[in-house]
């Protein structure tokens, strides 16, 4: 498809946002223009929109090449500009223009629309919550919890004259050869080890200056400021231990049954830590793909086949170079898609090694991709701005879906049903470690005066109540008592996670109407990601064919679909 970024009405076409006083007239214009019709109202708001647009647009690309090489201080510098230059000094004129907007005599006239309602809903959500006191305190908070990212990246192993980044090593871990998955561990483990204090120290900062925020707020923590602060509209405090107890009491006894069988192929009679992502029956790991090019080309195919139009987006992507997926040195860790609104052609970030995770990562963040696609036409930047539990649904769906079409990677039959078979049991092995972090960052911010032992006492107590206990850790305690450290969103987007559990569930849902009507759910899944966010996260579900239900009885429902299909594989 031909993209060309839209012709701007309101803002300087090449406009170069190196100074605050460049971006400054566009607010102010906004601020004090007079809105006396409905239509200038309207143009109001397109005006507004093109200028967020494009400032969130500038702010993603110097995150983007800030990530791609962390190496690069010019690119660091960029972004920290962004983030302590032109974002605090937005932040009070957003809230003045939200006022405005709020007392306008059409803003209510227009609420006959959902799509206006669900946006001036989050509008007056963020006036709720606006303290001009937070606002160098939010950007502290953005450039402070970067610094995971640079510590992230700078970790790596030397093995057999290579230095490996932990992406690449971790590949080791599935060999058959369990010498050389203990020495890989162990550096893995070393290195690691080398950074508990600092991330534990970076932690307690982010920790402190997230808790001033909420109590400058009027709350008492910072969890309770984050719910609402996130827009959860649909669900409470109380649904999310909902989620918790749910996962504990269907999905981990599966999970553990699942891992017995495992061991018992192993033969031993407990795991050791690196043991765990091992074929048991000694096969030698997935690889899929080689290169960057393989996997992106095979995924170009894949997606064609289950609809033409999901082809055509990473083939777009790709001519305009907006693909990054090898991973490298200095690259920071992880995979996003990040969307970009102006032009409405996102980016795909990733650290592509070669193996069977990789292409799972490919697909998922393709499924994000095709819901930029879907919905860029959209007249409002505020309709895109998604809600995690409904951007995870495009992307985990998309896992699902396409598991039908992994035979482009995977010839052998046997290869086919080992990888689909691993996917649907990492989806139980996921959830019970998705469900520990969400608990586990309830516990931090609500007890939000703890100290490091006691935090380490409550991820231990929780690495019971979601674990298997078939895992021996002797010798390497200290590296599941901080295993909690290596995931990102703890650190850069706290609270951000129970939407995979909430997504998983209804990505599996999709995924099940598939099997029954391929077409339809098909369509379907589309519907839902045009909406973007122009309804409710229950009205998207529905429009998706699925529900928006974590309750014990509908996660049993859906563990049950699961383990029908892996008696099947």
């Amino acid at each position: 498809m031909e993209i060309n970024k839209p012709k701007r009405s309101f803002v300087e076409q090449n406009l170069t946002i190196d100074k605050w006083e460049s971006v400054e007239p566009y607010f102010t214009n906004l601020l004090e223009r007079k809105v006396e019709t409905k239509e200038a109202f309207l143009k109001w708001l397109q005006d507004q929109s093109e200028l967020e647009a494009i400032l969130e647009e500038d702010a993603a690309w110097r995150y983007i090449k800030m990530t791609i090489n962390t190496k690069d201080e010019d690119l660091s510098n960029a972004y920290t500009f962004f983030v302590t230059e032109i974002q605090p000094k937005i932040a009070p004129l957003e809230d003045q223009l939200n006022k405005k907007l709020n007392n306008s005599e059409f803003t209510k006239e227009l609420e006959s629309d959902s799509a206006f309602a669900i946006l001036f809903r989050s509008i007056r959500k963020a006036l709720e919550l606006y303290r001009e006191e937070n606002v160098p305190l939010v950007a502290e908070v953005s450039e402070e919890s970067q610094k995971f990212g640079v510590i992230s990246a700078a970790q790596n192993i030397e093995h057999e004259g290579e230095k490996l980044t932990m992406q690449k090593a971790s590949i080791l871990l599935k060999e058959t050869d369990e010498d050389l998955r203990k020495t890989i561990f162990d550096k893995i483990y070393n290195r690691r080890k080398t950074d508990v204090s600092a991330l534990n120290e970076l932690f307690d900062s982010l920790l402190q200056k997230r808790h001033q925020i909420a109590v400058n707020a009027g709350f008492k923590n910072f969890r309770d400021y984050k719910m609402e602060a996130m827009g959860r509209f649909d669900y409470t405090v109380q649904d999310c231990y909902d989620f918790h107890e749910s996962v504990k009491n269907v999905i981990v006894p599966i999970s553990k049954k699942i891992q017995s069988e495992r061991l018992e192929k192993l033969g031993k009679p407990k795991f050791k830590p690196w043991d765990l992502s091992v074929d048991p029956e000694g096969k030698e790991p997935l690889k899929p793909f080689k290169t960057g090019d393989e996997l992106l080309q095979g995924t170009v195919e894949m997606f064609n086949k289950i609809d033409p139009y999901f082809g055509d987006c990473l083939s777009t992507m790709n001519k305009m170079q907006h693909l990054d997926l090898e991973s490298k040195d200095g690259k920071s860790p992880g995979g996003y898609n990040y969307p970009l609104y102006e032009i409405g052609v996102p980016f795909i970030f990733m650290n592509a090694v070669g193996s069977q995770q990789d292409l799972v990562t490919m697909v998922h963040e393709g499924g994000h991709a095709i819901h930029s696609f879907l919905s860029r036409d959209l007249k409002l930047t505020g309709f895109k701005s998604l809600p995690s539990e409904v951007a995870e649904l495009a992307s985990m769906s998309m896992e699902l879906l396409s598991m039908e079409e992994w035979g482009q990677f995977y010839p052998v039959e046997q290869d086919l049903k080992r990888a689909k078979k691993e996917q649907l049991e990492s989806i139980l092995k996921i959830l019970p470690w998705i469900a520990q972090v969400d608990e586990f960052q309830h516990w931090l911010y609500v007890n939000f005066d703890h100290t490091i032992a006691q935090r380490t006492e409550k991820w231990l107590s929780l690495s019971e109540e979601y674990g298997t206990g078939l895992t021996d850790w002797t010798g390497y305690e200290d590296a599941l008592e901080t295993s909690w450290q290596r995931q990102l969103h703890i650190f850069e987007v706290p609270f951000y996670y129970i939407e995979y559990g909430i997504a998983q569930l209804g990505a599996l849902g999709v995924w099940k109407n598939s099997l029954e009507n391929k077409s339809l759910a098909i369509n379907q899944y589309k519907d839902a990601l045009k909406v973007a966010y122009t309804k409710s996260i229950p009205e998207i579900y529905t429009i998706a064919g699925i529900k928006f239900n974590f309750t014990t009885k509908h996660i049993k429902n859906l563990a049950d679909f699961v383990e029908q299909q892996l008696l099947e594989l």
